[in-house]
């Protein structure tokens, strides 16, 4: 009887030894600090995996034969495939992972075309998203976090990534304000595109929309000390209009402001500060010269402050209207005429 009592009070421990097998039996290897391997191109490539990574991870009941499935013996076969995160991750899955149509947006983004094509290079979820430590985006952890976004970017984008972290955008992320536009607000998440693609949102039509989100939100830019005036003004301009006509070579925000280079108009590497204006305008404009620094840009013509403009379209406004009035008026007039002398003679 006691036999039998100790193997039933052996039986969790057998459960949790051969349910924690797998990964201790991976541990063997993957756990030690130095364990790589020599890629194709004579890179080192790191194969460490910390022994708490996914006990830590939004995949805390996972094993690593959940998701490395053509896994299956110790040692393991060279040359596995890459993990697939959609045999868990899409619409309709058992696993009670998140259903979101994001990997479809993934293969029709620029970065899922290049996967496609053989690019190895080309991200996938991991290389964004993490592989074993992976934690949710509102976690400091991620790397999915606003403030880990430039440096996730930045490990692909070398170049961009400098730009932007010298720039006001960049600086004032860095400083703590959450509000501020990182790469995803401005290029997308799953669904990043071409620029020169019409569905991209920084396509050159779509840019002023694009930085209308943040620059049109006295809640985002007040703080900061701008005003909303600017999309408002753009909007009524003759490039304003010409982009909403479908024109791509109109002037943009990015046209003049720059893209990942932005910078205060009082900073003299700016590309509208008063001394750069002649040679930003000049890219459209070869006459420019350092008259056009004089002027204001972004002119509000509702505004008195807009001097000769207000006024001068405030005089067409009233004008419009007192003509349009004084045309109804004569309208009313003569068919009350009309409509006397009718009734006169009937009678």
């Amino acid at each position: 009887m006691k036999r039998w009592l100790l193997c039933f009070a052996l039986i969790p421990i057998g459960l949790t030894v051969a349910l924690a097998a797998p990964v201790q039996k991976c541990e063997i290897c993957h756990a030690k600090p130095n364990f790589h391997v020599v890629g194709a191109d004579s890179v080192r490539v790191s194969l460490h995996v910390p022994p708490d990574s996914l006990a830590q991870s939004v995949h805390p009941r996972h094993e690593c034969t959940d998701c490395h499935r053509d896994v299956v013996e110790i040692p393991h076969q060279p040359g596995l495939q890459r993990v697939d995160c959609t045999s868990c991750h899409y619409i309709g899955n058992l696993a009670g992972a998140p259903e979101l149509p994001v990997y479809d947006q993934y293969r029709e983004s620029v970065h899922g075309q290049a996967a496609r094509s053989g690019n190895r290079k080309a991200p996938l979820c991991q290389n964004c998203h993490g592989a074993h430590n992976i934690h949710p985006p509102q976690s400091a952890e991620s790397p999915l976090h606003r403030q880990n976004i430039p440096d996730l970017c930045g490990r692909c984008h070398l170049e961009i990534y400098s730009h932007y972290t010298h720039s006001i955008h960049g600086k004032l992320l860095k400083e703590g304000h959450d509000s501020t536009p990182t790469c995803t607000d401005c290029h997308g998440e799953h669904t990043i595109a071409s620029p020169l693609a019409p569905s991209s949102q920084v396509f050159s039509a779509n840019i002023p929309e694009t930085c209308g989100h943040c620059h049109a939100a006295e809640t985002i830019v007040g703080p900061a000390g701008l005003t909303t005036e600017q999309v408002e003004s753009y909007t009524e301009s003759f490039h304003g209009i010409a982009s909403q006509f479908g024109s791509t070579t109109a002037a943009n925000c990015a046209s003049c402001h720059g893209a990942h280079d932005i910078l205060p108009p009082t900073d003299p590497e700016s590309l509208v500060h008063p001394a750069n204006i002649p040679k930003t305008c000049g890219k459209c404009h070869p006459q420019a010269n350092a008259n056009w620094a004089k002027g204001k840009i972004h002119v509000n013509a509702k505004s008195p402050e807009a001097g000769i403009i207000y006024y001068v379209a405030s005089f067409f406004k009233w004008l419009t209207i007192l003509t349009l009035v004084g045309l109804i008026g004569n309208i009313i007039l003569d068919l009350s005429k009309r409509l006397l002398g009718h009734r006169k003679g009937n009678h």
